[in-house]
């Protein structure tokens, strides 16, 4: 079981250990700990938001595996292969090559990106699990072994701000702001809980499905990526920690708006702040489209979430092979 604190700690009162650096949460559930903020999802928790499911209706979050084609940020795409053998009865076996886990839909997972200066989640550093491929830390494994189940909440960020009139850009750097994410969740009507999940649809999946291969081959091009996004301030990495989340989740490529402030520097990509400093998974490229139509027709913005991502061995990401249920 995990070390769970007595009470948890907001932003100002980071770093939580001394021996930390600043404005980390390690340690916040022992100092092997290796789910992060998924400790959150409780036995009474789960149990709680399981109530949430009232009418049966399921919807699945994973984009087709080889989209975006072509694929973003040089990943290759899946190769797949069926094979069927005449006069051998109904039979057929297929097999997956060139699995990029983070070309579609996707879990990024604590060794994805840590803490620029000071390594990943708990301290585990780059050094540390190249010297340890046979024992890893942090992999996606330890989630896949503990599950992940909860209450989800979508935000509809991309509804409301059409509701705004002022529709959000899909081709170009659009960093949303705290403002904009709390008008949003007020105008909804919902609150955060403790171990949420939560969803966050802009629109990109259905922007991206609805262009022509000239502009898909042109974002496949890293110079010429760009889209909405989490605006990357330390205010807006203060206002996730302080609500306790244990994953947030988007539709768009990054969850933060693309292309980030500046990678070498420790506060210029929000992924540090999330992953790295907090232990909060990212989910990325989640398809919410459903999800966000049945909300906006029934005014229920929380679901049951369950999520199972592929048990590989140090793995640095995974299919979410997610479902949220109403």
């Amino acid at each position: 079981m995990p070390e769970m604190p007595d009470a948890l700690p907001m932003y100002d009162q980071l770093p939580y250990r001394e021996r930390n650096p600043a404005k980390t949460a390690w340690g916040l559930f022992g100092d092997d700990d290796q789910v992060g903020m998924f400790n959150l999802q409780t036995p009474e928790r789960i149990v709680q938001a399981a109530q949430l499911v009232r009418k049966g209706a399921m919807f699945p979050m994973n984009w087709d595996q080889s989209q975006p084609s072509p694929p973003l940020y040089n990943r290759g795409a899946v190769r797949h292969t069926v094979m069927r053998r005449a006069g051998f009865g109904h039979h057929g076996d297929d097999v997956l090559d060139n699995l990029y886990t983070q070309q579609s839909s996707q879990w990024d997972a604590l060794t994805h990106v840590g803490d620029f200066e000071h390594g990943f989640w708990g301290g585990v550093t780059n050094e540390w699990l190249i010297e340890n491929r046979d024992n890893p830390k942090l992999g996606i494994e330890h989630w896949a072994r503990r599950g992940i189940a909860g209450r989800a909440v979508l935000l509809d960020l991309g509804r409301w701000y059409e509701a705004q009139g002022r529709p959000l850009p899909f081709d170009e750097t659009f960093r949303i702001p705290v403002d904009d994410v709390e008008a949003c969740r007020a105008a909804q009507g919902v609150e955060f809980q403790v171990g949420d999940v939560v969803l966050i649809r802009l629109g990109w999946i259905s922007w991206y499905e609805q262009q022509g291969m000239g502009v898909k081959q042109a974002l496949a091009q890293m110079p010429n990526l760009a889209f909405p996004g989490l605006a990357c301030a330390e205010e807006m990495a203060a206002y996730w920690f302080d609500h306790h989340v244990a994953a947030l989740c988007s539709d768009n490529p990054a969850l933060e708006a693309w292309p980030p402030p500046n990678f070498a520097d420790p506060d210029g990509f929000l992924h540090h702040w999330i992953i790295g400093r907090f232990g909060m998974a990212i989910g990325e490229m989640f398809v919410l489209d459903q999800l966000a139509d049945d909300c906006a027709e029934d005014g229920v913005y929380e679901s049951f979430f369950a999520a199972a991502p592929l048990n590989v061995t140090g793995g640095t990401g995974s299919p979410p092979n997610a479902l949220a249920i109403k």
